[in-house]
């Protein structure tokens, strides 16, 4: 009996390596001889640093930029040429400094990106030649403008002084200096592992759809969203019009504009952030030959459909034949639905908790016995 486990984090109560390693434990507890590969994996937001590491990629330690200017720890990592980029981790939500309890103090007009710039350039100084640029979780509503700062860039008012960092000081913003860009961008290929398909700017733009998630009020929105067309306009002026055409290609919008930054200034290449993750984990070779494909995330629900990581990862296991079993925290979707989208079948924790309180704090032990009971059941149908 061969299993994959490959799940995403569940949110609040264990992380993507937690839940695949409960699971295979209770595997292990059912059919002590089966043979379980583990492949944390993530949407390209929050863990995907850890699934790179996980497949062989090694963790660079560093301090960088926090998300309002503090100093915090964070990390890259390489395999040969090749760099993984987690922006949660230098300029994400959790990155915010938090309250009594425990929750970010969100920061919606100051929050910059600076620090994943940081990254990126840690990354090019140590020779890497293609950056994979990982932006889900992000704090800033403020284009990717940080982040260029932090590869080099000047951003500069009328008076030719540097501004502040955040969104709301682009309403400043007169003229951008690309000439102190790091000279390893030009030799590099950058991917912008991004889901979200939103422009920079109006009704479908980065303020509007994504700010009030960051804490933006709806007169900051409308601020925000006046900012990031003057830091667009300013930018089409220091790099012609491909500048501006960037900020209406799908994903400009994307960690409050950090995509576009991306777009504009990197020539980065858009790809779905779990197709990303999956390459990088090789969750094709791990599958093949194996008896069953176990995914999950925390919520599976409508917007898990439109490409978030069990999906993703039940489209591996369709190509290769492999019965794809899902496991979730809680689910929203009918049995109907669940039946059609393709999966054997669905393990929600809630339906063995008495509250979803239980269900995140015990998901440790509920998800080794969703593994236990999983085992059980193939081992039957195999020997049947």
């Amino acid at each position: 009996m061969r299993i994959v486990v490959a799940p995403d984090k569940f949110k609040a109560s264990v992380s993507a390596e937690e839940a695949a390693e409960h699971i295979a434990a209770g595997i292990r507890e059912a059919q002590p001889d089966a043979q379980v590969t583990i492949l944390p994996v993530a949407d390209g937001g929050e863990g995907t640093l850890d699934a790179a590491v996980t497949a062989d990629y090694t963790r660079h330690d560093l301090t960088v930029t926090g998300p309002i200017g503090e100093p915090v720890a964070a990390a890259w990592a390489r395999l040969d040429n090749t760099a993984v980029v987690e922006m949660s981790l230098a300029s994400g939500l959790a990155a915010l400094p938090h309250d009594a309890n425990g929750e970010p103090i969100l920061a919606a007009r100051e929050a910059t990106s600076r620090g994943t710039g940081e990254m990126i350039a840690a990354a090019l100084d140590a020779g890497c030649t293609q950056v994979i640029l990982g932006v889900g979780g992000s704090a800033n509503t403020d284009g990717g403008a940080g982040m260029l700062a932090g590869l080099g860039a000047r951003l500069l008012d009328e008076q030719g002084n540097e501004i502040p960092d955040g969104g709301a000081a682009l309403a400043q913003l007169a003229s951008v200096d690309v000439s102190g860009l790091h000279p390893g961008i030009s030799a590099a290929q950058f991917i912008l592992a991004a889901d979200v398909d939103n422009p920079l700017t109006g009704e479908r733009g980065a303020a509007a759809v994504f700010g009030p998630q960051k804490g933006a009020s709806e007169q900051d929105v409308s601020e925000l969203d006046a900012a990031l067309a003057t830091f667009r306009d300013v930018l089409a002026e220091a790099l012609g019009d491909s500048a501006r055409d960037a900020a209406e290609a799908p994903g400009a919008g994307a960690a409050g504009g950090v995509g576009y930054a991306a777009l504009a200034v990197l020539d980065a290449t858009r790809r779905p952030g779990i197709d990303v993750v999956l390459d990088l984990v090789n969750l094709d070779d791990a599958v093949t030959g194996a008896d069953l494909l176990i995914t999950g995330e925390g919520s599976l629900d409508e917007q898990s459909l439109g490409g978030k990581t069990p999906v993703g990862v039940l489209k591996v296991g369709q190509a290769h034949g492999v019965p794809v079993i899902a496991v979730c925290g809680r689910t929203t979707l009918d049995r109907k639905t669940l039946e059609d989208t393709g999966f054997r079948a669905t393990h929600a924790l809630s339906d063995l908790a008495p509250d979803p309180q239980t269900s995140m704090r015990e998901a440790p032990r509920l998800l080794r016995e969703v593994g236990h009971t999983v085992a059980s059941e193939l081992a039957s149908t195999l020997n049947g």
